[in-house]
């Protein structure tokens, strides 16, 4: 009985550390198209994107090897005296490598 008490806790840690591996992934673009096209897309959804290049390929001809989630800055203010609190993001970070 042991040993399916531990098998059912590895599987658990296996599933979860994967489902935690996937989410960065999701928030990058999918389909075909260069890194230059897959910067631009985050961009414009707002990210600040650092790149870590492999190579000396031009953006255009490379293509993206991971995405990876940055830290978010947020910032929590009422406005006003007597407002309710509101929090704004201020800045979200992604890491993209290309090769």
């Amino acid at each position: 009985m042991k040993k399916y008490g531990l098998a059912t806790i590895v599987a658990g840690g296996l599933a979860a550390a994967t489902l935690g591996l996937a989410a960065p992934a999701m928030a990058a673009p999918t389909g075909p198209g260069n890194a230059q096209e897959t910067i631009n897309e985050l961009k414009a959804d707002g990210y600040k994107v650092i790149v870590n290049r492999i190579g000396g390929t031009p953006l255009e001809q490379a293509t993206v090897v991971a995405v990876r989630s940055g830290q978010t800055f947020t910032r929590t203010d009422s406005g006003n005296p007597g407002d309710d609190f509101a929090t704004v993001v201020t800045n979200k970070t992604v890491y993209v490598d290309v090769r």
